[in-house]
């Protein structure tokens, strides 16, 4: 259940890319076991590779002596659990990476005239989402589509404008519609992280993409 407090879980790369799940309960075992509370397919991923735990101050995670291991933020998780903070990125066994969305990122807007909508720093090659920045950093492939359909707010992109934006080195034959779509996928799994009551960007079948005003 998604409710104030409550952190979520991002996969960012692996078989259940775009997956995501609130991390409610006081320990949540990650693994390939089906007796884990998230089940991973990648033969790479222990039969129960790592915990996260909840305390007093928050979450931590704790690497359960995993075949391949387990980093954060690309160091190593040792015998001893890591405190998680917003943004942090968690790689499993090299093949599976989340996102950990912190509690107060998946909390409703309260105050009154929140703001919304996406906010770009093309020189420090920042987003903003309301009020809260993309951490970590929008994929290169992610981030120019997103600066196309702003630069084209309110209108429709052709998916032949996608691909020659996103993909410039490819031929447009090359990029297949499911690696359009998939894309796109990830792009909105990572706004709606931050903002999951607003769908920014529209799909207009038949056409292409339009990010709202």
């Amino acid at each position: 259940m998604a409710g104030q407090g409550v952190p979520m879980l991002v996969v960012y790369e692996g078989e259940l890319e775009g997956a995501r799940w609130i991390v409610d309960q006081d320990s949540v075992t990650i693994g390939r076991g089906s007796d884990c509370e998230i089940v991973l397919p990648e033969r790479q991923v222990s039969r129960h590779h790592v915990r996260i735990e909840r305390d007093e101050h928050g979450y931590l995670l704790r690497d359960l002596d995993s075949k391949n291991g387990t980093s954060i933020n690309g160091k190593e998780v040792g015998k001893d659990p890591v405190r998680l903070a917003d943004g942090d990125e968690i790689q499993v066994a090299l093949c599976v990476k989340f996102g950990f969305v912190g509690a107060d990122a998946t909390l409703p807007l309260e105050s009154p005239g929140p703001r919304r909508g996406i906010r770009i720093d093309q020189a420090a090659r920042r987003v903003f989402v309301g009020d809260r920045e993309l951490v970590p950093p929008l994929s290169v492939a992610q981030y120019r589509l997103l600066v196309l359909l702003d630069q084209r707010k309110g209108h429709v992109v052709p998916r032949e404008e996608v691909v020659s934006t996103v993909w410039p080195e490819e031929q447009a034959e090359g990029v297949s519609e499911q690696a359009i779509d998939a894309l796109v996928r990830r792009l909105r799994e990572r706004i709606d992280a931050v903002d999951p009551g607003h769908d920014y960007i529209v799909t207009v079948r038949g056409h292409g993409f339009r990010l709202e005003k």
